[in-house]
């Protein structure tokens, strides 16, 4: 039997589930006493459950982001678009795999989506660096931001990444030049771009395809400055701190919302998005033809104006931006 993926926080709730199993395997004929016992341990279980899931913290939520058997985005390019035609490579130095960028059909809608791309086993992870993207990544990004704007498609993206690769070669490779210009392509194209939280949304490495028209977050996904355990080991020298650190950034889905950075989030089953991703997939798919369908009617330069004022606004306490 495949062992079952425990977060921390859940460590109470599966040995009550685990003393259940057992209980439900003894024969009640021969003990009918513990029928009683049984209903009552798994009442208590369920409300253990709804307890546990409804009041998650800022560091619980963030570890349900990073759940592996969480939907990835090429789950979500697979199962709610169709008719996709993968694009590969800057045209410079190489094909990264820690993202993907594609031609992809949803609602009888020709978009281009980009994502970041993590894998679902050891194999896949390392292959594609755990979604930290190198500079050929955030280039072939740029490309496919390009053609989006020259063919006119709205563009939908994914976040789900603890942040750039920051190792050496990335940065010889202009790691910070390609993020900046990412950011400065996305910001001014001038056809409709969504953006779907759906996993880790940490530092650059996001924001380089994170930053659109609209910010639908799923409900225990985050995005941040920085990740709890690097901003822990830089104000601390201890990332063993994190979970301090993560209820000081405003990194839920929530706090996006209130600080008006986000749109909208997504309700996920209790446990996470792993726990039903069909209902997941369903409301993810209807909320992008929503925001698609609102900012289709919208001209190429409104659209393009209405995202500067928006990435103007955010940050704004008080006060106007003269």
């Amino acid at each position: 039997m495949t062992r079952r993926y425990v977060m921390e926080f859940e460590r109470p709730l599966v040995e009550l589930e685990t003393k259940l199993e057992e209980l439900r395997r003894i024969d009640f004929a021969q003990n009918p006493e513990l029928v009683s016992e049984v209903e009552e341990l798994a009442a208590e279980l369920e409300r253990l459950h709804e307890e546990t899931y409804s009041h998650l913290s800022p560091w619980e939520k963030v570890q349900v982001s990073r759940h592996p058997d969480r939907p990835k985005t090429q789950d979500y390019l697979e199962t709610i678009f169709t008719d996709v035609i993968e694009l590969h490579g800057d045209r410079a130095y190489g094909d990264d795999e820690a993202i993907v960028a594609a031609l992809a059909t949803i609602g009888g809608m020709r978009t281009v989506v980009l994502g970041h791309r993590k894998g679902k086993n050891t194999r896949e992870n390392i292959k594609r660096n755990f979604g930290m993207v190198h500079p050929e990544g955030f280039r072939k990004a740029i490309r496919a931001m390009r053609l989006a704007e020259r063919f006119g498609l709205p563009i939908v993206t994914f976040i789900d990444t603890p942040g750039a690769y920051p190792g050496i070669e990335a940065e010889e490779r202009g790691q910070a030049w390609a993020i900046a210009e990412a950011l400065a392509v996305l910001s001014g194209v001038r056809v409709p771009v969504v953006c779907v939280g759906i996993g880790e949304g940490g530092s650059g490495g996001a924001l380089a395809i994170g930053f659109g028209d609209r910010l639908i977050m799923l409900e225990n996904a985050y995005y941040s400055v920085i990740s709890p355990e690097a901003c822990a080991s830089i104000l601390h020298k201890d990332a063993g701190k994190a979970a301090d650190m993560a209820d000081c950034l405003a990194l839920t889905a929530a706090d996006l919302v209130e600080l008006g950075i986000a749109d909208e989030v997504v309700a996920e089953p209790l446990g996470g998005a792993h726990r039903d991703t069909g209902v997941v997939m369903s409301a993810v798919r209807e909320r992008v033809l929503e925001a698609l369908g609102t900012l289709a009617a919208s001209e190429p330069d409104a659209i393009a104006e209405r995202r500067y004022e928006r990435l103007r606004r955010i940050g704004v306490i008080a006060g106007d931006l003269g």
